[in-house]
This record gives C-alpha cells, sequence and structure tokens, in this order.
C-alpha cells in the first residue's frame, strides 16, 4: 500500500483533519512508540492481579459439534441407530428427532495430559496440552442469532455491548495508533446478526469494533484521493474544512462528550491508522515458514491463516481485543459450521479452513513468550444433537442444534491446561456436571484480565449495566 508523499499529506491534513492529529503523526514519524489509550470505566482495572493483557477470540459461527471435536461419548457408537433413551421430547430448531448418531471422528487422548481430542481436528490435537476445554457450555436459545448475540453480549437481544467494547472501555489500549478493538471477519460473509456482532451498544461509540478486511485493502477509503478533482474548488473546499473545524471546536467546548466527539475521535484515529496499518498488515516481513506454518501457501487454509497471523501482530502492536470469525451468512451452500444435512461434509469443510492456523497460532504465540499473557477464546453459539435431524426411524447425516450442552476451550495464561471441566450425559445432550453458562464465562474471562465482573459497568436508563448482568461465577476451578 503506497504512503502519500509529505507534501500531499501535509496539504490534506490541514483540509481534512483536526490539528492535533497531524501533530500526533508529525511527532511520530521519528519512530516514537505509541502512547496508552486509557480506559473509561468509572471503576478503572485492575481490581485484582491479572494474568493476562489482550485476548484473541476465534468464533466459529453456526454452531460447531462438541460429539465431533472434544466431548467424546464412546456410547455412542453401541447405541447408533437406537432412539434416544428419554421419554422427554428434545426442543430443537427443527424439530426433527432421528436416531443416535456416533461420532464421525476417531477421538483420541491426546499429548502428555491425555485430553479427548478427535481427528477432526489433527493440528490442534498436537496441542491439546495448551488447552482448557469446557464440555458443559449452556445456552438460552437454539437461534443462531439470538444465541451469537449471547455468545458475544451476554443478552440474546440486540443493543447490548460485546466483550470486546467492554474490554476497550474498561482497559484500554496499549497503541494510540490502532483500536482497541479489532475483528476479522471471514471473508465468505458476516455471521448471523451482521455487524451488530462487534457493536458498542450503549457504550461510547469509539468501544465499537473495527472491522478490517481480511482480502485486498484492509480497511475501505482509509486513505483519500489526491491532487484535483473534476469540478473541484480546492479554495472554497479549504473555506469548508475550517468551518467546520471552527464548529467542532465549539461543540467541543460545550459538549465533550457527544456522538459527534467520537466521529472527531475517530478521525483522529483514521489519521494515525494512516501510518499503523500499512505496517501491521503487510505479511511480507514474515519469514516462509512462518507463513507455511499457519497455511498462507494453501488455498484451503489461506484465509485463516492471513487473520490469525494478523491477530499476533495486531497484539504485538497493543491492540486489546482481536475477533476472528470462522463462517458467514446463512443459506446453501453452507459456508459456516451449521451441519444441518451432512455433518461429515460440513464440519470437514469448515475444521480444514482453521485447524492448522490455529495450532500455528498457539505455538507462535507460545515461542513467542506471548501466550504467558493472551487469552485466547475458541467459542461457538452451541453444539449439535446427538441423535440426526431426519425422520424418527431414521439416522440422518446431519445433527440439529443443542442449546442444552456443548464445547469452547480456551488457552492462555492463568489457566490449567490439558484438561476438561464439567460434563454432558452419556449422549452428550445435556450438560449434567457443572454446567457453563455465558455468564460464568465471560465473568471467567474478565477475572483472567484483572476485572471483578461486578464492576465493570455502564449507567444506562437507569440501571448499572454490566456484561455480566445480575448473574455469573467466576469458575475458579479453571484457575492456576
Amino acid at each position: 500500500m503506497a504512503l502519500p508523499n509529505r507534501r500531499d499529506f501535509l496539504s490534506w491534513s490541514t483540509h481534512g483533519l483536526t490539528l492535533s492529529a497531524v501533530l500526533h503523526l508529525l511527532q511520530r514519524d521519528g519512530g516514537a512508540k505509541a502512547a496508552v489509550t486509557p480506559g473509561e470505566s468509572a471503576d478503572p482495572p485492575p481490581h485484582l492481579p491479572a494474568k493476562c493483557r489482550r485476548v484473541i477470540h476465534l468464533y466459529m459461527c453456526g454452531g460447531m459439534s462438541h460429539l465431533d471435536s472434544f466431548d467424546y461419548k464412546p456410547i455412542l457408537e453401541k447405541y447408533h441407530g437406537k432412539p434416544l433413551p428419554s421419554t422427554e421430547q428434545p426442543e430443537t430448531f427443527f424439530g426433527k428427532i432421528g436416531l443416535l448418531r456416533k461420532n464421525d471422528w476417531e477421538f483420541k487422548r491426546r499429548g502428555e495430559s491425555g485430553l479427548w481430542v478427535s481427528d477432526l481436528f489433527p493440528h490442534l490435537a498436537e496441542v491439546a496440552d495448551e488447552l482448557t476445554v469446557i464440555n458443559s457450555m449452556i445456552a438460552d436459545s437454539a437461534n443462531h442469532t439470538p444465541a451469537t448475540f449471547q455468545a458475544n453480549t451476554g443478552f440474546r437481544l440486540n443493543g447490548f455491548p460485546v466483550l470486546g467494547s467492554w474490554l476497550s472501555y474498561g482497559m484500554g489500549c496499549e497503541t494510540d495508533d490502532l483500536p482497541a478493538y479489532v475483528v476479522l471477519p471471514d471473508p465468505r460473509g458476516f455471521p448471523a446478526g451482521g455487524t451488530i456482532n462487534w457493536t458498542n451498544g450503549f457504550l461510547p461509540a469509539r468501544h465499537q469494533g473495527v472491522a478490517f478486511r481480511t482480502k485486498g485493502q484492509p480497511i475501505e477509503d482509509l486513505f483519500p484521493q489526491f491532487g484535483d478533482r473534476p469540478g473541484g474548488d480546492d479554495e472554497s473546499e479549504a473555506d469548508v474544512r475550517r468551518f467546520v473545524a471552527e464548529v467542532n471546536r465549539r461543540h467541543l467546548e460545550t459538549r465533550p462528550e457527544s456522538d459527534l466527539t467520537a466521529r472527531i475521535k475517530s478521525y483522529e484515529l483514521a489519521a494515525k491508522m494512516q501510518l499503523s496499518i500499512p505496517r501491521v498488515t503487510d505479511l511480507a516481513g514474515e519469514t516462509a515458514a512462518t507463513q507455511a506454518a499457519y497455511g498462507l501457501n494453501r488455498e484451503e487454509t489461506s484465509d485463516f491463516g492471513r487473520s490469525c497471523l494478523l491477530a499476533r501482530r495486531l497484539l504485538e502492536q497493543g491492540v486489546r481485543f482481536v475477533q476472528l470469525f470462522s463462517g458467514g451468512s446463512f443459506g446453501s451452500p453452507r459456508i459456516n459450521w451449521d451441519g444441518h444435512e451432512n455433518m461429515k461434509e460440513n464440519h470437514a469443510q469448515e475444521a480444514l479452513r482453521v485447524d492448522q492456523p490455529v495450532a500455528a497460532l498457539l505455538r507462535d504465540l507460545r515461542q513467542r513468550g506471548m501466550l504467558d499473557d493472551t487469552l485466547v477464546l475458541f467459542t461457538t453459539e452451541f453444539g449439535r444433537t446427538p441423535f440426526t435431524q431426519s425422520e424418527a426411524n431414521t439416522v440422518g447425516g446431519g445433527r440439529d442444534h443443542n442449546m442444552y450442552g456443548f464445547s469452547v476451550w480456551m488457552a492462555g495464561g492463568g489457566l490449567k491446561h490439558g484438561t476438561s471441566y464439567g460434563a454432558t450425559d452419556d449422549v452428550g445432550w445435556k450438560s449434567v456436571d457443572r454446567p457453563v453458562y455465558w455468564h460464568d464465562f465471560h465473568a471467567t474471562v474478565l477475572h483472567l484480565l484483572g476485572i471483578d465482573h461486578t464492576r465493570l459497568s455502564y449507567y444506562h436508563n437507569g440501571i448499572s449495566r454490566r456484561l455480566t448482568n445480575v448473574h455469573g461465577e467466576v469458575i475458579r476451578d479453571l484457575l492456576t
């Protein structure tokens, strides 16, 4: 990406940016380290000793099957083709309760820990000793959009801030020339609910996630067009810019906190990002071995591999929270983890895209000494049913949504590695041992970052709101 020359840049900056942003860039020109952007919480963390200071969140859109990945149920092979051993009528999305189906990928004990991981993730299996698996997650909805909202915000309705926005609000950023919260969507499409999944909700607008493209230009229109434009009058435009700058100045004197203030700040950040974005998104400087490890040289893995490698680079530059989405919009053919019709085909396709890059990310973070203070999250909105989505007397090829029990994992500082927590019943339908709700999960994430989840709050419409609502217990058995 070509940068403007100094003359063009200074000419444009006097027309388009506030003076503070321009001065900041000129001062930064000598290679000075970026400043810290503080959080805005009225009760700023740390509230307790922090084990981690940054997060990478890997989100598998569509509902990844726990039964074919991290939750081994050997009894399913014995009862394959038999009815669910329960008189209770299961609540599913499509209402078709077929016969039980065994796991489609073989499970093995992995690493020194002996953690159960299936052959669906052969590369992740090699780093099983880094994983802390929760096999007893519970969601409150079997519908993708509200379940995805709940996984990201703790609430099934939209309008609430996501985890990344809460961390931006509470912890700020370790750099002022990149956003605190960066989103890397799947190039195939956005998740269920679209951009609401990185909303700031009622928090100040500066805490919204900033989405980068993972192909082509990372951010659209980051650089302006220079030179004369047809029909343009440079002197008239300069007058307009000066007038706007004066109006902005008067506005800031009377209303220092408003949507317009946030927009002004976003333009200042954009000015800084014109230098920082080309630097951090240029993967050419990575060694050939590193690029190959992330799968950049393979068509199947190159998309998610680039996102994982970029996530590591963003953390190195001081970004607080990077969120990667695997899976896009819903329809046919499937481009997410929603294996209704054919589990083997669907999950094999999606796992191939992420398995090698995610394993490479964990290894790379460990090798660079970053995993000790980085938290890696691998989540999905719900799991899949142990019975197939088919007629009552049929073993179909697909599985329906299952909100009653599923698996996620974490890795990084402050966790007991190579362990699993909680359990579903014998066939993997419902969580029966130490069930974990999203409020508990979020409370634990905040705890690892040195935040008391009851103290990170924002007063909105007469209510002191927080990520965990009025619930949530830290899962202390996961912690070292």
